[in-house]
């Protein structure tokens, strides 16, 4: 797959997506006659805002370039726990201090995967019908800590920090209460998270490993806030005027300022102060270095002489199942053959992981009036993900056996430098921590790939019981590398090789699934594990 086919794949997936609103309150550095005369004296239609934050898909679009935020490496060790955290960065300041934008040229000079940007505005407690009419009358402190929810905020945040999917709430300004729909955050390498009570909290602070205070002029603020609480949430001058100097700037005071002795950085004129920037990504490339992790070569040397695992499940090798193989794994066979009867195993593959799904009796009647006593599926959902590209051929097998199945795509890729897996991009359907999951890989070598994918699903709280990990080929060093991971997990293929090369190529193997499959050249370093790598 090239370069081009890969991003072209990867942006119709991002079109699908819901991404969160990210509003930017850059500088404004003007003075109060240059805001006020574009700006109607009476309240101003009120635009729908929400908080901000930074969700799927993985990107940031700059001024200059669109960067993806993708290749997450490992995050977990080769007994499939997580070995490392994401790197917190605080940002304080006052209101209209110029946080976000900060927070942007963080993001844009650290140019690492996964980076996500968390608002403390999404955390506003929701205002009783009575705080409702206070802040209509603007006579309710937004700047108060009392006006945050903390414990879902710290809850949030320490789990975002252990790598788990977490869902944020959505803060509307001009209605001050959550929309129905929350966003969903998942795999940060880096977390930044914004807001003026930042350092208000204990709990909060130890989950910060490093403190930035934004300082910023107080006039320039009032600008900015006039501006911002204007034209965006709706709002009358006379109202922002007298909500600042009866709230904001007495909080500043109170709360806000006096926090600054805890930050390790001091950051004036905010986001246009690149040597404090540069000095913020100086330190944290430095830790994200001494966190790297090397799983795949761990797999290499571990689990040597063991015996297969009894969570292994390999297809029966009937003479029409050892005949497909000799025809699939033969040099010389077309595509079209290949295609053909890889698809017949994978019916057959997937007919035989079904039959491990819970079942319960089910008695129904017969059109003759007799009672038969049946089995039906005893789980709520049934939910498949395929990893991209080579496991999305096995999509088709599975909606022909299971109706209105639910789908979602992983895409790993080997980093051709490091060797190690990189998440480069999730599409998981709502809710698929009820399910029980099929996750579909055509080839297995080491296993890290499908190690990787598990822990995805384990992050986004999908019980390991309820895994099944498909796949056409296996290595015996892929089985047990994932069973000694997760041992609940089962595994289910049509047949398992012995040897992997130096390389990571199954020997004897099947050669590059994808690449036959789609009748695309393999570059001559692949594994059997690998997509093609793009290029961004």
């Amino acid at each position: 797959m090239s370069a081009v086919s890969v991003e072209g794949r990867l942006t119709k997936m991002d079109n699908e997506e819901k991404t969160c609103s990210v509003s930017n309150s850059g500088g404004i550095e003007g003075s109060l006659d240059r805001l006020l005369p574009s700006v109607s004296l009476g309240l101003s239609p009120r635009k729908r805002t929400t908080s901000q934050c930074k969700s799927e898909p993985p990107l940031l679009r700059t001024s200059k370039r669109t960067i993806y935020t993708a290749g997450r490496p490992p995050w977990y060790n080769e007994h499939g726990a997580q070995s490392k955290e994401a790197f917190v960065i605080g940002l304080c300041g006052g209101s209209a201090s110029g946080k976000t934008t900060v927070a942007r040229k963080i993001i844009e000079a650290l140019d690492v995967p996964w980076v996500v940007l968390l608002s403390m505005d999404s955390f506003y407690k929701v205002l009783s019908p009575e705080e409702q009419l206070l802040a209509a009358r603007n006579d309710y402190n937004f700047d108060h800590p009392d006006a945050f929810d903390f414990d879902l905020l710290t809850h949030t945040l320490r789990k975002l920090k252990q790598g788990k999917s977490v869902k944020i709430p959505v803060y509307d300004f001009t209605t001050h209460g959550r929309q129905k729909e929350w966003k969903t955050v998942y795999g940060a390498s880096v977390i930044i998270f914004e807001g003026i009570m930042s350092f208000a909290d204990k709990a909060l602070l130890q989950l910060l490993d490093m403190k930035i205070f934004v300082e910023t002029d107080s006039d320039i603020r009032l600008v900015r806030r006039l501006r911002r609480d204007i034209t965006e949430r709706g709002r009358d001058i006379e109202g922002v005027i007298k909500q600042y100097n009866k709230f904001v700037k007495p909080a500043f005071e109170q709360y806000i300022e006096p926090t600054m002795r805890l930050a390790d950085l001091v950051v004036p004129r905010g986001g246009g102060n690149m040597v404090a920037i540069d000095l913020i990504v100086q330190h944290v490339h430095s830790q994200l270095e001494e966190r790297e992790l090397s799983v795949r070569a761990a797999l290499a040397s571990a689990h040597q002489a063991q015996p297969l695992p009894q969570t292994l499940s390999v297809l029966e090798s009937t003479p029409q199942v050892r005949g497909m193989h000799t025809i699939i794994r033969n040099k010389e066979t077309s595509r079209d053959e290949f295609i053909f009867y890889s698809k017949r195993l994978m019916r057959l593959l997937i007919e035989r992981a079904l039959s491990f799904l819970p079942s319960q009796v089910h008695i129904v009647q017969t059109p003759q009036g007799e009672d038969y006593e049946g089995r039906s599926f005893h789980g709520k959902r049934i939910t498949g993900v395929s990893i991209l590209r080579a496991g999305e051929t096995m999509e088709p097998a599975l909606r022909a056996v299971c109706k209105d199945v639910r789908i979602g795509k992983i895409l790993i890729q080997t980093n051709q430098d490091t060797g190690e897996p990189e998440l480069h991009y999730l599409r998981l359907p709502k809710d698929i921590s009820e399910d029980h999951v099929i996750l579909m890989d055509c080839t297995v070598s080491t296993g890290a790939a499908a190690m990787m994918a598990v822990r995805v699903l384990l992050d986004h709280d999908v019980q390991e019981e309820k895994i099944l990990l498909v796949s056409l080929l296996m290595a015996e060093m892929g089985v047990h590398s994932v069973a000694y991971a997760f041992p609940q997990v089962k595994i289910i293929t049509t047949a398992v090789d012995k040897k992997v090369n130096d390389v990571f190529h199954i020997i004897p193997g099947i050669g590059n699934f994808g690449d036959r499959y789609f009748g695309t050249d393999a570059p001559p370093d692949w594994s059997d594990e690998d997509l093609d790598e793009p290029s961004y």
